[in-house]
């Protein structure tokens, strides 16, 4: 027995998925994944928010905003970095974190909007 949330037959529009997959073909997805997928951890997604309120914060800092160890906190920073989520400077024996761009911040911004309004809607 089929829930209500499918089709109780079987048939598609071949015009729209021949266009949508050749469409496919000249973007890559797999990076957005793996962007999303490094956000879909709470501690990274933490980083990222105390970025979009903070230009600039030191790992010693986000470590203790996040509530975690500097190791750590390093670990999910290397992870950010290598997706092109974060970028970092050194000063002296400190290295300080900002948020890549711009776009980093809108889709914090747009995801934590989604979420309220998922929750006054349910």
């Amino acid at each position: 027995m089929q829930g209500k949330d499918t089709c109780d037959i079987y048939c598609y529009d071949e015009e729209k998925v021949n266009r949508i997959q050749q469409l496919m073909t000249n973007v890559d997805l797999l990076k957005v994944a793996k962007l999303f997928k490094a956000l879909s951890d709470e501690n990274r997604a933490k980083i990222v928010y105390s970025l979009c309120e903070d230009d600039e914060l030191c790992v010693c800092d986000i470590a203790n905003i996040i509530g975690s160890t500097v190791a750590n906190t390093s670990h999910h920073l290397r992870t950010l970095h290598k997706q092109g989520i974060v970028k970092y400077r050194r000063e002296g024996k400190l290295v300080f974190y900002s948020l890549d761009d711009e776009h980093m911040r809108q889709l914090m911004l747009i995801g934590l909007e989604h979420v309220e309004e998922v929750k006054a809607n349910v």
